[in-house]
């Protein structure tokens, strides 16, 4: 049975004979413990990000097509439907949504 009484779980495995942690000291005996991680928080939530990178692609390819209707260009390729078109992607609750094709 261990001596140490874990109340946060927070801890590491009890060690024989060891009354702390276990971590190198350096030269003047404070412990050296490992470096904490940051992970970074972002503003916007992953799927808000996609939606807006679908977005801004769709604002530039539509500003390039009128671009070229404006020029000499021969038969421009139309632009396909928008992913904000959600007439478009209409689906029963029991089926996916149907794929965006940009």
């Amino acid at each position: 049975m261990s001596e140490k009484i874990d109340t946060q779980g927070m801890s590491g495995e009890a060690v024989e004979g060891c009354k702390d942690n276990v971590y190198p000291y350096d030269a003047d005996g404070n412990p050296i413990f490992p470096s904490m991680v940051i992970q970074p928080r972002r503003l916007m939530a992953p799927e808000y990000v996609k939606e807006m990178k679908i977005l801004i692609n769709e604002v530039l390819n539509e500003r390039e097509y009128q671009r070229k209707l404006r020029m000499a260009y021969d038969n421009p390729k139309p632009l396909g439907v928008s992913y904000f078109d959600t007439e478009h992607f209409k689906h029963s609750i029991d089926e996916d949504e149907p794929e965006y094709k940009p």
